[in-house]
């Protein structure tokens, strides 16, 4: 194994630090042994030259334009699988086979609705309130209706409350959205694809049924499959700190969606679509 030296001049004491050799990206070096050896803490304001976890999930390199999901390019996955294959392979470390297909998909079908209380809850916020601070405080408001599962320690457990949390954001991001603009909310349909549902909860009303647009349909699901994991990003970074205090995964996935609000992380794409509505029209572009 490679290994840096380092040496304090004023002392003259040094310490070898190992070189660790990832799959993919830059060498990292260890540099466990500082602050016990020299009394040192190292100093890099937003991680630019730190690694902090070791992850077989997801490799990026955003200026090469590379996204590995388990060791798979983007543009594979996004061609030949849905986005429930791709989550499934996020979380197992592998594709599924036909059968485990379709037990995940049935578990995810099984966990999409929302509690009647729940949605009753959507009721306190006005209109006009922005759809973040809904979805933290919906998301975050899960802890209070599920009590069982909640061992992080317990794979089981862990595997459970994932399910849930991926069956019931499409379900409470449409609740949201509907709020907004005073439609009664819509339910998920069991005939319906992950993707499709989501269109179908948004835009369907009682009054008037929703034709799922297969394109539509599709375009969201690579869509989804492109932003399924974006490595040590700032919200997945704060789900992480969050959840080291062995708090409850509900109220960790709400502080990651607060940090993914943020102007300079997920409300960048928010600025992104608000300028398309300004423009309006294909035909005012220069």
């Amino acid at each position: 194994m490679a290994t840096i030296t380092l040496k304090d001049d004023a002392t003259g004491k040094a310490v070898q630090m190992p070189v660790l050799e990832p799959t993919y990206g830059h060498p990292v070096v260890d540099i466990g042994k500082l602050a016990k050896e020299f009394g040192y803490f190292t100093y890099d304001p937003g991680f630019m030259s730190t690694a902090s976890c070791q992850s077989a999930i997801t490799y990026l390199d955003g200026d090469k334009g590379e996204l590995l999901y388990r060791g798979f390019p983007i543009e594979q996955l996004a061609e030949q699988c849905n986005f429930l294959e791709v989550s499934y392979l996020l979380i197992y470390g592998e594709l599924p086979n036909a059968e485990k297909k379709q037990v995940f998909e049935t578990s995810i079908a099984r966990h999409n609705r929302i509690r009647e209380n729940l949605r009753r809850f959507l009721h306190g916020f006005n209109h006009d309130a922005h759809p973040m601070a809904m979805m933290a405080a919906v998301v975050s408001s899960l802890s209070a209706f599920f009590h069982d599962r909640l061992d992080i320690r317990d794979y089981e457990h862990r595997m459970v409350t994932a399910r849930r949390l991926i069956a019931k954001m499409p379900t409470i991001a449409a609740a949201c959205y509907k709020h907004s603009i005073g439609d009664p909310t819509i339910y998920p349909r069991d005939d319906l694809s992950y993707t499709g549902n989501l269109l179908y909860m948004m835009f369907s009303l009682p009054g008037k049924r929703y034709e799922v647009d297969p394109v539509a349909e599709r375009a969201l699901d690579v869509l989804f499959t492109l932003h399924a994991d974006h490595e040590q990003n700032a919200s997945t970074s704060t789900v992480r700190l969050a959840g080291s205090s062995g708090t409850n995964p509900y109220a960790a996935i709400a502080a990651g969606i607060t940090c993914l609000w943020g102007p300079a992380h997920g409300g960048a794409n928010e600025a992104v679509l608000r300028m398309l509505d300004q423009i309006g029209d294909i035909k005012k572009r220069r």
